[in-house]
């Protein structure tokens, strides 16, 4: 057993890179643009760790270019969302035990993921999916992904280390937990950050999530998940489906008992809005259901 009273390191901002020309980063964004594009990708649904093919596919395509394909993801329909509840619930009590500093090192993990090998493909996928330019996408999908992971690390360790004054003779304190059921995020088309946002906040404090991200999404959201399991993600504790919000949803919110469900709605302002939002209802609630208009 560990006794070290240990911290992550000190969060910071990533730094933007230019993609000037002659650039390194300019050179590796091409050459990613240029594979991603002339290539058919499937999105599985992945539930409990494992890739899931229904068969019944949506077409992503170039906002852009509507004739250009970029692949097919496969719709989640009862079955299957009914498989990533109990993949979240099943993941729960091992998630939860887990030291708050061995969640926080997957995390870190994946920004530098996310800082380094992945940074070119994420970027390449919501230039291509999302019609951003290669400056947006790298505010946003490198960026603040990055910076959402290593500042929410720092913000759940600060959390967690709240603690009440003691009087003379007595010792008070908090042990924070997370929540009794799962998090439904449902992420928003525009923002691939705020798309990883979603369901990772609540998943560093312990929590597992059904992640439902825009069917207009749906192609920065499968390499955001590659990167989230490349870093060491275990199995259940993020569950992908796909498929409209009127399709999954209602069947997500069936399953949940009259009475047990906190919805965080979540409206695109300025500052940090999100952030804010996102870490706001961790605590307390069996289901967060985070909305965009």
């Amino acid at each position: 057993m560990l006794n070290a009273l240990s911290h992550a390191p000190p969060p910071f901002n990533e730094p933007v890179l230019s993609h000037a020309p002659g650039t390194p980063e300019r050179a590796a964004l091409k050459a990613e643009l240029a594979r991603l594009a002339g290539t058919e990708t499937e999105m599985p649904l992945i539930i409990g760790g494992k890739e899931i093919r229904t068969g019944k596919l949506g077409a992503a395509v170039m906002p852009h270019a509507h004739a250009h394909l970029l692949g097919h993801y496969h719709l989640a329909g009862p079955t299957e969302v009914g498989a990533a509840i109990d993949a979240a619930v099943a993941a729960q009590v091992d998630w939860a035990r887990m030291s708050q500093g061995s969640r926080a090192a997957i995390f870190l993990k994946a920004a530098e993921l996310l800082a380094t090998k992945f940074r070119p493909v994420l970027n390449a996928a919501t230039m291509l999916g999302q019609s951003k330019t290669a400056h947006q996408a790298e505010i946003d999908a490198a960026c603040e992904l990055i910076d959402f992971f290593r500042f929410n690390v720092h913000f759940a360790e600060r959390i967690l280390a709240e603690q009440p004054i003691s009087g003379p003779g007595i010792w008070n304190q908090v042990e924070s937990r997370p929540l009794e059921g799962f998090v439904f995020a449902v992420s928003p088309f525009n923002f691939t950050s705020i798309a990883g946002n979603l369901p990772t906040a609540p998943a560093i404090l312990g929590n597992t999530a059904v992640w439902k991200p825009a069917s207009t999404a749906v192609y920065s959201a499968h390499f955001i998940m590659q990167l989230l399991m490349e870093a060491g993600l275990p199995p259940g504790v993020i569950n992908l489906v796909y498929g409209s919000g009127a399709a999954v949803g209602d069947l997500v919110l069936d399953t949940i008992p009259a009475g047990n469900l906190r919805i965080q709605a979540v409206k695109r302002g300025r500052g940090e809005g999100f952030r804010r939002a996102s870490v706001s209802s961790l605590f307390g609630s069996v289901a967060q259901v985070g909305m965009c208009d």
